[in-house]
């Protein structure tokens, strides 16, 4: 699962720095955001999203090392790591209670002048995305790409049938990431579907370590499929998924939330909410932030207490059937 979460968020990244049509092509020179992304992923304990710091971050979710992870925690670990990397400065969103809350969306991703925060309010309280970016598009000149992971639990033992074509509906959207889940002991990166199968690549393939050259370019050979993508039935997955999506301006948030008011807000039993407002009986929703360390990085998380500075994340609820 860890390197699943690895999966989702190099293809976010890709498509922050080099745009969704980017493709590899084996044996050609790569771009430096290419290489540079490569890097944020290497084994090694100063690199910001390898597996190190994954693993010591689960530590502040109540994971020790070694403990296997679920689809949530390494969506907390993601949140949680990606207040450390100022150069890809993505806004991390993890739902709670299978709900998506656009009010705060916006307010993590929007840079605003200070004198524009109260034009951002929507006067007319519709629960309707369009007409919330009518009244912040004025005011947002600047969007923090977005990185939407949305933890839901589909079922009991095994995924509901009643959620198939709902969450077949989440990988056709422009802003998919796919999703992160498996079957019992086994952790996939679900990338697509065919039919009622679901695409997915397989981290379970042991590679030899590799790190920076001496020019600064990384070997990437490992980094690509070495076998061709499986299918598995989609009534065999675990009912634990995390849907993931990537927002890079404000339009494709807009956009994405216009697609779930029409394709899975329509069905009787849906499969995650999404609101304008900020529910009253929750607590207020604080942007998340840097701690205020000394130290960054590696050094930062190699002391567990410090971990404690970040709050535990409940765990998701059932959906009700």
């Amino acid at each position: 699962m860890l390197r699943c979460g690895q999966m989702m968020l190099a293809q976010a990244l890709i498509c922050r720095h080099l745009g969704r049509d980017w493709n590899w092509e084996k044996q050609k020179e790569q771009p430096k955001e290419y290489q540079r992304i490569l890097q944020c992923f290497l084994d090694r304990k100063d690199c910001c999203y390898s597996i190190h710091q994954m693993a010591q971050m689960g530590v502040g979710e109540g994971k020790s090392i070694g403990e296997w992870f679920g689809p949530n925690t390494v969506a907390q670990v993601l949140k949680k790591l990606a207040l450390f990397d100022e150069w890809n400065s993505l806004a991390v969103y993890v739902s709670m209670d299978n709900t998506v809350v656009i009010e705060d969306i916006k307010k993590m991703c929007c840079i605003l002048p200070l004198s524009a925060d109260i034009a951002t309010e929507n006067p007319s309280g519709s629960p309707n995305a369009s007409n919330h970016s009518k009244g912040t598009s004025a005011c947002c000149p600047a969007w923090k790409p977005l990185l939407l992971i949305v933890p839901l639990r589909l079922g009991i033992n095994q995924i509901n049938p009643v959620y198939v074509d709902a969450f077949k509906e989440c990988f056709k959207m422009p802003q998919s990431l796919g999703a992160l889940g498996g079957k019992p002991n086994n952790a996939y990166y679900f990338i697509g579907f065919l039919g009622d199968e679901l695409i997915f690549l397989d981290p379970h393939t042991t590679q030899t370590f590799v790190d920076t050259e001496e020019n600064g370019t990384v070997d990437d050979q490992t980094f690509h499929c070495l076998q061709p993508p499986q299918r598995m039935n989609i009534l065999n997955l675990d009912p634990s998924v995390a849907l993931g999506f990537f927002c890079k301006e404000e339009k494709d948030f807009d956009s994405w939330c216009s697609l779930v008011q029409k394709e899975i807000l329509k069905e009787n039993l849906r499969m995650f909410e999404l609101v304008q407002k900020h529910p009253s009986h929750w607590p207020p929703f604080v942007p998340p932030a840097k701690p205020e360390v000394t130290t960054t990085g590696a050094e930062f998380i190699d002391s567990t207490e410090q971990l404690e500075e970040f709050e535990l994340e409940e765990d998701f609820e059932i959906l009700n059937v």
